[in-house]
Formats: structure tokens, sequence, C-alpha cells
């Protein structure tokens, strides 16, 4: 049997751990977990139940569909399109086809009425991918702002700018921020005077952090919710049960096809990174083996032609040990080695 080259495994751990994201992203998508997820980390909904929070969020989730580079989110919706339908165009060249994994519109609970605001949930690997992943939420939120231009006011209406959140759903984060939740908003500051503006004309953006950590640490909250449904050690079955008795989660059967299909594609992904690390791991062995014994003969052919050297002087000669190894130019730290092998 011809065995797969490293590229031909490499390619398919990639795109294993796709389908995996993309399995991840889906299962976030569905209302009852972005409900817990915005009750969690927006004030607007801190006295709103699950239930009533499922209802606010409008339309179906999109799903990696909305580009964030400039030019492919802000374009003018055609007549009879939905709100939440917008912006499925492909990003310009320059931009790449960067997409949010989730965004949606929501009805929101303001001092006594309902206002409309504009969410995107990231589900996220790597916590240091390069640069602080907060800047990157600092761009996507300065994206959904400025790409309403357009398409949810025009001719300069900013007062009908709506407020954006981007929440981002560390899985892999550093110790010291695991179980954590944190997030960043505009504030007003008086710097002189006491002046002071409603918070509904400024507080318009919002990032958020929720960095997960170890499921068992973890009380019945958002974290302990995330750290269970996107847990790859979990079974599907365990996952199924500690949603609904914990946080009282009844699972569709949609929900429960994609719970254990992310379980399946975990343990996939699982599987094939020990085989290749296993593999990587003989093959290293073998390398390193091969570059010790060339290293190990080349000493000792050396020190078998040194001490070759060193007898014919003290014999044909006439020279003490001594004085032959000083012609030698052998290293005193050697030469018990040498004196030890002529007697």
């Amino acid at each position: 049997m011809e065995h797969k080259t490293k590229v031909a495994e490499d390619l398919e751990l990639t795109e294993a751990q796709a389908r995996y994201d993309a399995a991840c992203k889906r299962l976030l998508s569905h209302k009852v977990f972005l409900a817990w997820i915005l009750k969690s980390c927006l004030d607007e909904y801190k006295d709103s139940d699950i239930e009533t929070i499922e209802s606010y969020i409008e339309d179906t989730p999109q799903v990696g569909e909305v580009p964030v580079g400039e030019d492919a989110t802000n374009r003018a919706r055609p007549a009879g399109e939905t709100v939440a339908g917008c912006s499925t165009e492909h990003a310009t060249l320059t931009e790449g086809s960067v997409t949010y994994d989730i965004r949606f519109y929501a009805q929101a609970p303001r001092d006594g009425t309902l206002m409309e605001i504009i969410v995107n949930v990231e589900a996220q690997n790597k916590y240091n991918p390069g640069y602080p992943l907060i800047k990157r939420g600092v761009y996507y939120v300065s994206r959904m702002i400025s790409a309403q231009n357009g398409v949810d006011f025009k001719n300069g209406e900013y007062g009908k700018l709506k407020k954006v959140c981007s929440i981002w759903i560390c899985l892999n984060a550093p110790k010291e921020r695991r179980n954590s939740i944190t997030r960043y908003t505009l504030r007003e500051e008086q710097l002189v005077g006491n002046s002071v503006e409603a918070a509904k004309n400024y507080d318009l953006i919002s990032v958020v952090m929720i960095c997960l950590g170890d499921a068992q640490e973890r009380q019945a909250d958002v974290l302990r919710m995330l750290d269970v449904l996107l847990s790859s050690e979990c079974k599907a079955e365990e996952k199924k049960q500690i949603l609904e008795e914990e946080f009282a989660i009844q699972m569709s059967e949609r929900v429960e096809e994609e719970v254990a299909q992310m379980c399946n594609l975990s343990q996939g992904i699982v599987e094939r990174g020990i085989a290749q690390g296993m593999e990587k791991g003989i093959a290293q062995g073998m390398e390193k083996g091969i570059a010790q014994g060339m290293a190990q003969g080349m000493e000792k052919g050396a020190f078998s032609a040194t001490l070759a050297s060193l007898r014919r002087l003290i014999a044909n000669a006439g020279m003490s040990a001594e004085q032959a190894m000083n012609v030698l130019e052998i290293p005193a730290a050697e030469r018990p080695r040498y004196l030890a092998a002529m007697n």
C-alpha cells in the first residue's frame, strides 16, 4: 500500500479542521446559544429571560456569509431584501475574503423601548495569533459601524446609526485569562464641567472577550455552557445531558445532529494529530540516531588514528608518552584516555 505523503496528510488534517470550525459556527448560531451569550455580555439583556432574548434575534443568523472587508459589506439593499440578508458579495482583492463567523440583527430593550443592534460572534482557536486579538475586535466593530452607511442610513442621517457588538469566544486562552469575560466599550468622561450626554448617543460599540477554561470549574453560567458545548472531550450524550439538566436547553434533533457531528470531527482531528505526531517522532528519532552514529563513528576513527600515531612516536622516536602527546597536540583533558588505552 502506498504511504500518504506529508503534504496529503497535512491537507487532510487542515480539511478536517475546516469542517470542525464550520460545525462549531453552525452550532453557535442557534438562537438559544446566542441568547445565553447576549444575556451574559450586554447590559441590555441582563434582565430578560433566555426565551425572550431568542425572540429578539431577527431572522436566521448568517454564518460565514458577510465579508468584513471594505466595499463588500456596505452595498445598497435591493427592494424587498431583509436587513439580515444584506452584504453577501466578495471582499475587495486588497482585503481578501474574510467573513464574520456569525452576524445577525437583534432587538434590544433600552429606556423602555426596543432598539435594533448588530451582533457579530467569533469562535477563535488562537488567543495570540501574532497580534493582539482585541485590536481585531475593534476593527470588526469599526467595519460594522461604517458599513451601515448606505444600508441602514444614508445622506448623513447619523442619528440612525445602530449599536454594534463583536463577541469573541476564545477556546484556547492563556491560563491567566481562562474563565473570564471582559468587555470594552465607549464611555463618557467629563474633563471640564458636568455636562451629560444620553448614553444611547455614544454607547455604540462593544467588544467582548469570552475566554473559556475547564468546564468542571464553573457553575451554571455561560462559561460553563460554552465549555460543555464546544468541548473536544465531552461525548455528545454527555453534552446533551448537561445542557438539558443544568441549563434547561431542550436539544432539537438538528442541534443533536450538529453536536454529534462536531464531536466526531473533533475526535478525527485528535486521532490524525496523534498519528502524525507519532510518525514525526519516529522519523526524528531515526534521523537523530543516524546523525549520532555518524558522529560517534567519526570520533572513534579519529581517536584510533591518533592513538596509532602516539604509539609510533614512542616506539620509533624514543619519545615518552608526554613528549609524544605534546607533538600531536593532544588536549590535556583527553590525555588520560589515551594513556589508559596504551596500557
